[in-house]
């Protein structure tokens, strides 16, 4: 089996996404956009191969989303699914699903582990649940804030190669890493500060986000995707993070919250400023493939993340617009309150890191990006009282 470490999106590869792809691209552009902006030189080295008896054979992945169907994000995972097809000259064809449809939300890894699916498209944050490691596989409260400082991190500091081998325990392929947003909190009452967090029914997605917020205060539970409209229109909690503007907006969540708590204008979102998501598949599936067409199956996801975040960023802008309409007031913290949290996150980063040596690992990767000089997040002064137990 060919088994090569790729390398997931550049920097410069999402400075692209200010280009708008729509989800709504006509199927023509689209196979432009997968045969240019995707191939690239494993396409060159794939495509005589691919008409081989294994090729028309084909292999069929059953690809399970976190994405609920009609979203923006949804849509761009389908279109993108269908095209897989034709940029492999037909060795592999992706049959979409949307979130709990064949798994639930926590479930989707240990469904494509057991051949129940055979890959997933997934909120990497649900981790947590199946390995330590896997709160840093996403952004987690006061880390890295920025896709090209993500870009950094699993290229120039070695996260990628780390995250590959944890995949590989799962009995994963990790593909590549798709960029999406940051993430909102949407409120049924005005949280103008910290100290208004104290008591509050919170949904969160577990593992570190949760137990910061819970370190000051806020009454923390974990629900699927599905159940966060429901439990916000019934008042069970009174304010849940989940995704971006446009998904949250199309999902219906001004209907049931009249605030968005969001950080302060440097640093919007404190808790999730870079919500990433996946493309894995069974090891199984993944050996069965030729080894042009592995190499494909990185720049074919390379290329979704591009697609997807752009196509995301595009549905936001049109967004935030709509949720003034409609009189949602969005507030945003104090410089304060970032401190103040950020604070409360700093022990908890170590604390989850030393859990066992693949978090310590990771984590690793996570500390020297932050005290890259161009990225800057984190000093020594910031960690002198912590010890990451490698």
């Amino acid at each position: 089996m060919h088994d090569k470490t790729r390398q997931p999106a550049t920097s410069a590869d999402q400075d692209s996404a200010s280009q708008p792809t729509s989800a709504a691209t006509k199927p023509a552009s689209r196979r432009t956009f997968l045969k240019g902006a995707a191939l690239g030189s494993a396409a060159a080295v794939a495509a005589p191969w691919v008409g081989s008896v294994q090729a028309q054979q084909g292999i069929r992945i059953r690809m399970q989303s976190s994405w609920q169907p009609g979203t923006t994000g949804y849509k761009t995972f389908e279109a993108w699914a269908k095209g897989v097809s034709e940029a492999t000259s037909g060795e592999v064809s992706i049959e979409p699903f949307p979130a709990g449809a064949v798994a639930g939300a926590f479930e989707v890894a240990d469904a494509v582990r057991n051949g129940v699916l055979d890959g997933q498209n997934w909120f990497t944050v649900y981790w947590p649940g199946k390995m330590p490691a896997g709160v840093f596989l996403t952004a987690y409260p006061m880390g890295l804030s920025a896709p090209h400082q993500w870009d950094m991190m699993f290229g120039a500091y070695g996260g990628f190669g780390i995250a590959k081998d944890l995949y590989r325990k799962q009995g994963q392929e990790l593909l590549g890493y798709v960029q999406h947003d940051l993430n909102l909190i949407h409120s049924k009452i005005p949280l103008r500060s910290f100290d208004d967090f104290k008591g509050i029914k919170l949904r969160m997605p577990g593992g570190i986000v949760a137990e910061t917020f819970a370190s000051i205060g806020a009454r923390t539970t974990l629900l699927p995707g599905s159940e966060v409209y429901p439990a916000l229109e019934k008042g069970t909690i009174d304010a849940a993070d989940y995704t971006g503007a446009a998904v949250n907006y199309e999902l219906g969540f001004w209907q049931v919250a009249d605030y968005i708590i969001m950080g302060p204008p440097s640093t919007p979102c404190l808790h999730q400023a870079v919500d990433l998501m996946d493309i894995a598949v069974n090891r199984r599936v993944f050996e069965r493939m030729s080894p042009q067409t592995q190499d494909l199956m990185h720049d074919l996801v390379s290329a979704y993340s591009r697609e997807h975040y752009a196509a995301i960023q595009k549905a936001n802008a049109e967004a935030w617009p709509k949720y003034r309409e409609k009189g949602v007031e969005i507030i945003h913290l104090s410089e304060a309150d970032a401190s103040r949290f950020r604070e409360a996150a700093i022990p908890l980063w170590f604390k989850w890191a030393n859990k066992d040596p693949d978090a310590a690992r990771l984590f690793k990767a996570h500390l020297d990006t932050m005290m890259d000089p161009a990225v800057a997040l984190v000093t020594g002064e910031d960690i002198k009282d912590y010890q990451l137990n490698l």
